[in-house]
């Protein structure tokens, strides 16, 4: 076999998760080998597998809310808020609890979290509505949630936004301003935008420039800049390449998002978390392969991947290009 390989530049960890894992390796460098003191943190600080079990290694420990509740005295211990942040409440929790939080929260959520809060204050003396295209239950989105005590609408597809507007949980007239959730398909979103404001242009019985004029609906550019941009990148590498190998954790949010990208425009892509289930079958004689993964893929796991798909070359080598 001829295979030639190439990792994918832009993908790998984006700046929130680099953040937050330079940061909880500061703290368990720091004190692993002095006081021995552990790092808590608020669910999984990446959503791969390989990397957690590499900083759990070194003093980690994931816990979950219901682990949080039963910690009644956390005097002198740290937890981790990871990159996708939290409401408010489970601040106000950790610190009853006597933990010293170490907030890894990434700047762009922490601005749509504002954004949010700002326009439920908008939203409230005109009873208007809130909207967030985003997983139902995501780290990410139940923080959002809680920047409006709740009262927010979530979607995450077409069929339910048409539910909800059929169930009248999306009133058509009423004001309504949506956000996204920061790692989301651009495409999805503008369509779910176009969508909803054609609704209630409908509904309303006003043509979209009547309706654009009343400013009943807006739209807010709320997806990552580094993460829009992946996926028009990612794009072009999933077409220049024959076969895809996209890496990342199966429960990744992106990962799941952009992998489904890569099948679209290329059907021999196969999503993988670990070289372990790579199977040469999938591989051609002279196939020229392309290595990618999610904002929470770490370039080594990348490069492990790239190295185990070239020893399937008869003599065993080659080059990987990055």
């Amino acid at each position: 076999m001829n295979i030639t390989v190439d990792i994918d530049s832009n993908s790998g960890f984006c700046a929130g998760v680099i953040r937050a894992i330079g940061k909880a390796e500061d703290f368990l460098d720091t004190h692993a080998g002095t006081d021995g003191r552990k790092l808590f943190s608020l669910g999984a600080i990446v959503h791969n597998d390989a990397e957690l079990k590499r900083l759990e290694s070194k003093g980690l420990v994931c816990i979950d809310r219901d682990d949080l509740e039963e910690m009644r005295d956390a005097a002198g211990e740290s937890l981790l808020i990871r990159a996708h942040g939290e409401p408010p409440q489970t601040y106000v929790k950790a610190e009853a609890h006597g933990f010293n939080i170490i907030d890894c929260t990434c700047p762009v959520v922490l601005r749509l979290q504002k954004s949010i809060k700002e326009a439920y204050d908008r939203l409230r003396p005109v009873n208007g509505q809130i909207v967030i295209f985003g997983k139902p239950g995501h780290a990410e989105v139940l923080g959002l949630i809680g920047q409006v005590d709740g009262h927010a609408v979530v979607i995450e597809n077409m069929q339910m936004l048409t539910d909800a507007v059929a169930e009248k949980t999306i009133d058509l007239m009423r004001p309504v301003e949506i956000f996204s959730q920061t790692t989301k398909s651009p495409a999805e979103y503008a369509a779910i935008c176009s969508k909803l404001e054609e609704m209630m242009a409908d509904a309303n019985e006003l043509s979209m420039e009547r309706f654009k004029g009343r400013r009943m609906f807006t739209a807010h550019n709320t997806i990552c800049s580094q993460v829009a941009t992946r996926h028009s990148r990612l794009s072009a590498f999933a077409i220049e390449h024959d076969i895809v190998i996209f890496v990342s954790g199966k429960s990744s949010s992106n990962g799941k998002v952009l992998c489904e990208r890569c099948k679209s425009l290329n059907i021999r892509t196969y999503h993988i978390d670990s070289p372990d289930e790579l199977r040469k079958e999938w591989f051609r004689s002279d196939d020229r392969v392309g290595v990618c993964g999610a904002a929470s893929t770490p370039k080594w796991l990348l490069e492990a991947v790239a190295n185990e798909i070239l020893s399937y070359n008869s003599c065993g080598g080659g080059n990987v290009n990055e």
